[in-house]
């Protein structure tokens, strides 16, 4: 014969999964946060505790679980990171959770080898990390198990897990302030240039700190790399931050004016906007 099927030849069918594969990653401050893990659906089950019968559901309270389907799920952090308060070192860790029905134990393991939930093979001398957690009930109903980003700021973010109406939301935290300040220090102590004082500037005004240190940084951006729409965007905000708004309007004006020469659209209008902001703060300073 000269000819074969090809699931004959390859001998294995590959078929779709059941509980498909997912990947989510999100920066937040200067760190990463990456998450691999199978997304089980709920067709009419009964997930979490006992169903009305008294019989267990697909994640039974008072023991383990692989929080989704198939391998362990995966978390990767590229810094050191707070999970609830409390220190986790960088690296990949499985994710599994001890759920009851007023309260969850969820655990950063170290032992990423484990099929499914590890339950034999499971040591929690092998945990990096435990932190409890108080489920919720939401009205929202989600089919397919589902881990997300939420509530992303510089120095934060939750990892929300949803399935059917139950949500979990892990807080992580990060020190992004002091490593921004050692980075800072270490642009400075090289060979700075108006792009290094400008980001300084913008992420001071970003965070409502050091406005002064930030105006100072902004116009040596100014100095050392000439009229910028950005750069005087950026000067009205922390001029205004500081209550000057006259200044404020005036830098605002001198962005508006170089973004509407290189047609910046967006740029001229939020300069407007802040123009027209700015100047009845200014008249109700003087009143």
């Amino acid at each position: 014969m000269l000819f074969c099927w090809s699931i004959l030849c390859l001998g294995q069918l590959e078929h779709p999964k059941a509980s498909p594969f997912a990947k989510i990653e999100q920066d937040f401050g200067l760190s990463k946060v990456s998450i691999e893990y199978s997304r089980p659906s709920v067709r009419d089950r009964t997930i979490f505790g006992n169903d009305v019968n008294g019989l267990p559901g697909l994640v039974p309270y008072n023991r383990i679980w692989r929080v989704g389907a198939n391998e362990s799920t995966k978390v990767t952090f590229d810094t050191m990171v707070l999970v609830n308060g409390k220190v986790l070192q960088p690296g990949t860790y499985a994710l599994y959770a001890f759920p009851t029905k007023d309260e969850w134990e969820i655990v950063f393991h170290s032992n990423t080898s484990h099929w499914g939930d590890g339950r034999k093979q499971y040591n929690p001398d092998e945990d990096a990390l435990r932190v409890s957690v108080v489920p919720k009930n939401v009205i929202g109903f989600q089919e397919n198990f589902q881990i997300s980003f939420d509530s992303v700021t510089h120095n934060s973010l939750d990892i929300i897990w949803s399935w059917a109406h139950m949500q979990i939301t892990i807080p992580i935290e990060v020190d992004t302030a002091n490593a921004m300040e050692n980075q800072i220090k270490e642009n400075l102590d090289g060979n700075p240039t108006a792009q290094t004082f400008y980001e300084i500037a913008r992420y001071y005004q970003e965070q409502g700190i050091k406005s002064k240190l930030a105006l100072e940084y902004v116009n040596k951006a100014l100095e050392v790399g000439g009229d910028t729409y950005y750069f005087f965007r950026v000067k009205s905000l922390i001029q205004a931050d500081l209550g000057r708004f006259k200044d404020a309007i005036s830098s605002a004006k001198k962005s508006l004016s170089i973004a509407q020469n290189l047609e910046k659209d967006e740029f001229v209008r939020m300069n407007e906007g802040n123009i027209l902001s700015w100047q009845k703060l200014l008249k109700s300073q003087n009143d």
